[in-house]
């Protein structure tokens, strides 16, 4: 199982592992992780799941589809070049040790 790890905005990391093809977004949700409200339950209708992605894993994802582009421009957290929606990010082998960085705030 791919392992991700969530850094909170005060630099509290936390470590789990989730099945390869569940999103990020799914892995918060099912571990509690607190700053992921992601009020859309991953549908790309809200960028409420909005994370920042260590730049050593930017090139191993998938690029930011149209939709996601448009959700990222409502986000309330400072946008970044390295924004992403987690529900975007399906977890594989690939991305094994991913980290993202989770804003301040969601909305």
């Amino acid at each position: 199982m791919p392992r991700i790890v969530f850094v909170a905005a005060d630099g509290v990391e936390r470590a789990l592992e989730a099945p390869e093809g569940t999103s990020a977004m799914r892995a918060a949700l099912t571990n509690a992780v607190d700053a992921i409200e992601a009020e859309c339950g991953g549908s790309l209708a809200c960028g409420t799941c909005h994370v920042y992605v260590d730049r050593p894993f930017l090139s191993k994802l998938p690029a930011i589809s149209p939709p996601e582009e448009e959700m990222l421009g409502f986000v309330a957290a400072e946008r970044r070049d390295n924004s992403r929606l987690s529900c975007q990010i399906v977890l594989t082998a690939a991305l094994d040790g991913i980290v993202v960085h989770l804003p301040d705030r969601q909305r």
